[in-house]
C-alpha cells in the first residue's frame, strides 16, 4: 500500500520497511530538479521533521519525513542524477528506505490524496 502526506511525499510499506519519495505533483511544482540532499544511512528520522532538501531551478524545498525510523538505504542514483526525480518520482527515484519506529499514522490513501491535491494517483497501490 502507498500512502501520501500533505507535504506531497509518498510512503510505500513493506513490512517494517518504508520506501519514501516525493509525489509526481511535488516534482511538477518544483520544476527542473538539480540537486537533492538526503539523510545518511543510520540517520534517525522523526515524522514531520526535515530530513533533507530538494533544489530546483526555481527554489530549494525542505523534504519532510513522512514516517519515523532509521534510514537503512539511500537512493545513490539521485546523487549524480537528481533529474531522475522529474522522470520517475513515484518509482525508480525513491529517496530513502526506513526501518519504521512504531505505527505509521496520518497518511492519506490515493483517493484522499487526489481530493487534497487535485491530482490523479493510482488507486491500485
Amino acid at each position: 500500500m502507498t500512502g501520501y502526506t500533505k507535504d506531497h511525499a509518498w510512503v510505500r510499506m513493506d513490512g517494517e520497511t518504508a520506501t519514501v519519495g516525493i509525489s509526481d505533483y511535488a516534482q511538477r511544482q518544483l520544476g527542473d530538479i538539480v540537486y537533492v540532499d538526503l539523510p545518511k544511512v543510520g540517520a534517525a528520522l522523526t515524522q514531520g521533521e526535515t530530513m533533507g532538501t530538494v533544489e530546483s531551478v526555481k527554489s530549494v524545498s525542505e523534504l519532510v519525513a513522512p514516517v519515523s525510523g532509521v534510514v537503512t538505504e539511500v537512493n545513490g542514483a539521485l546523487t549524480d542524477a537528481a533529474e531522475l526525480l522529474n522522470q520517475d518520482p513515484e518509482g525508480e527515484a525513491w529517496l530513502v528506505r526506513v526501518k519504521l519506529a512504531g505505527k505509521v499514522e496520518g497518511l492519506m490513501d490515493a483517493a484522499a490524496y487526489r481530493s487534497y491535491s487535485g491530482v490523479v494517483v493510482s488507486d491500485t497501490e
